[in-house]
């Protein structure tokens, strides 16, 4: 393990009924920005439980709606106007993921002079932001706990990354009854994301035994109540699983002291930048094929690690039918359990025309991943997953 510094400050609020906790923002000033996408949180009653929790403890709530699946840049602006316009004094997100990760965007916005575009492409310059709160009611990103949001300026088909330790929510409401309502589509797409995050980290060349041995727990929860929860979606417990993996696989314990850089996650980028495809639908698609890309003499051994800790395959078995074998286990899952479409053509992207210049910008934001990644590589995989 190399040297690393770990800190979650986030205060978790986690079970039925904590939205009450909502009450406590008056820690930060009276007046907030409450951040959503469209009208699903009003449908399940969580908007108006929400105001009249902050009202009745004297805040004074603005709206940023309309929140995107990919979130957009357009929106992260239209929340700094507000903020700014309005003298806000912290941001609640209410939402999954997206909504998170703009309500971020914003609060270091609010406090930047310049577009907040470039907060998204710089991250150097994330120097201040206001506190950020979330209600998560979508458990996938890991967004309520980590200092990472992910940002898309459609007009010039692009989508980044950017996180400063200011984007860490102050506190996250984990409340699983607010999932149930989640689609199946949302439900197994969530699932992948949080599986993809935690094999970004797992799939790693330092060593960290422990952070392995978390990193398997993680994926054995999401193999066994990600189905569950696509089928009984008002399974709590499998719900309530699902959304304390989605924190722990991306909050700087799996991957604390022996972290590589990330490859899927930027290739998928690509994919929605160009095409707006559902995140989790296209890690789900790419992973099986980075990883048959990945697996060789000196990746073998962590295949077969991957096939016996966490598919339960025989350790006795030729470790590279066992490593083979893993990814095929992965592949049906999505497939079969999860029942997430498996090739770019049924997400709806027809053509392979984009691939090059997707697959350029990839491979400049996977440098230094498990397995060095070119751009005529990720084209391969991107053609193998087509």
């Amino acid at each position: 393990m190399y040297n690393f510094t770990f800190n979650v400050p986030t205060r978790i609020n986690f079970g039925k009924g904590q939205i009450s906790h909502l009450s406590e923002l008056t820690e930060s000033g009276s007046k907030v920005l409450l951040v959503y996408g469209g009208g699903s949180i009003k449908r399940a009653g969580i908007y108006d439980t929400a105001m009249g929790i902050l009202k009745d403890a004297g805040l004074e709530v603005f709206e940023l709606s309309g929140v995107e699946p990919n979130p957009r840049i357009e929106s992260v602006r239209r929340g700094v106007e507000l903020c700014k316009a309005n003298g806000i004094d912290m941001v609640l997100a209410i939402g999954g993921g997206s909504t998170i990760d703009c309500a971020k965007v914003v609060a270091g916005g609010a406090c930047y002079n310049g577009d907040a575009w470039d907060l998204v492409i710089d991250p150097t310059k994330i120097k201040a932001a206001l506190p950020i709160y979330s209600v998560l009611t979508l458990a996938a990103t890991g967004s309520e706990m980590d200092t990472f949001a992910v940002i898309s300026d459609m007009t010039k088909n692009e989508k980044w990354g950017t996180g400063s330790p200011l984007f860490q929510p102050k506190m996250s409401v984990l409340d699983p009854t607010y999932t149930f309502t989640v689609s199946q589509k949302q439900t197994a797409a969530g699932t992948a994301d949080m599986m993809s995050h935690t094999f970004e980290n797992y799939f790693t060349s330092v060593e960290g035994f422990l952070q392995a041995r978390f990193c398997e727990a993680v994926l054995k929860t999401c193999i066994k109540y990600g189905p569950i929860a696509y089928n009984e979606p008002e399974n709590y417990e499998a719900r309530a699983n699902l959304m304390w993996a989605s924190s722990w696989a991306i909050n700087g314990t799996l991957n604390g002291g022996c972290g590589v850089a990330w490859c899927v996650h930027p290739m998928e980028h690509e994919l929605s930048a160009f095409y707006d495809i559902t995140h989790g639908q296209g890690l789900a698609i790419l992973t099986p094929h980075w990883m048959e890309f990945a697996l060789r003499d000196e990746t073998v051994d962590k295949f077969y690690e991957y096939g016996v800790n966490v598919w339960n395959l025989d350790p006795n078995g030729d470790k590279w039918a066992v490593a083979k074998e893993a990814i095929a286990c992965t592949s049906r899952f999505f497939k079969e359990e999860l029942h997430i479409p498996m090739t770019l053509r049924e997400v709806g992207i027809t053509t392979q025309d984009k691939f090059d210049i997707m697959a350029e910008k990839a491979a400049k934001g996977s440098v230094g991943s498990y397995v060095p990644l070119t751009r005529e590589d990720i084209v391969s995989i991107f053609k193998a997953a087509f």
